[in-house]
């Protein structure tokens, strides 16, 4: 029996990935056709139980959020990249611990990136990072979507449901 996964991320609009995309599809594309760039929003052992987390999300009241982001950034021993948020993750942690409610009274610290590489499964060289690193890179992003995603075991993540922010 194969093992399912579960998390929640925020998905921006294609417009906002076309340089991350091509990048994630040049230097990463196993990863890339997994899933598409985001951000996790709560990983799968901070949604358990999934009732709770849902009734959170149909009770949603939110607004869209804006993630600022900045540099990319090497991780993992060098292997792995990110484009790393900058500023204020006030509005990213807030819809958190309003997702959270009743599970997490204080949720971990959790800070928002987008990952173009990712360890598990690229390798990224100085050569690599200082190519990836003279791309210009969006840098403000609008997040309007929450996904519940799954993936069962090294197949692509599925979007179960979304919620939309800034009802």
């Amino acid at each position: 029996m194969s093992k399912k996964r579960q998390q929640l991320t925020l998905f921006p609009d294609e417009k906002d990935t076309l340089i991350i995309e091509a990048i994630r599809n040049q230097f990463n594309p196993e990863q890339a056709a997994l899933i598409k760039a985001h951000v996790t929003l709560c990983r799968e052992d901070e949604i358990v139980p999934v009732e709770k987390v849902l009734k959170n999300l149909e009770s949603l009241n939110e607004p869209v959020i804006s993630i600022d982001f900045g540099e990319v950034v090497r991780f993992s021993e060098g292997k792995g990249i990110l484009l790393s948020a900058i500023g204020s993750t006030k509005s990213f942690h807030q819809l958190r611990t309003v997702v959270l409610a009743g599970l997490a009274e204080q949720p971990r610290l959790h800070e928002p990136h987008i990952t173009l590489m990712h360890p598990r499964n690229s390798t990224c060289t100085d050569a690599i990072f200082n190519q990836i690193k003279a791309n210009c890179f969006p840098g403000t992003i609008k997040f309007k979507t929450i996904s519940l995603i799954e993936q069962e075991e090294g197949k692509e993540w599925t979007v179960l449901r979304e919620f939309k922010l800034g009802r």
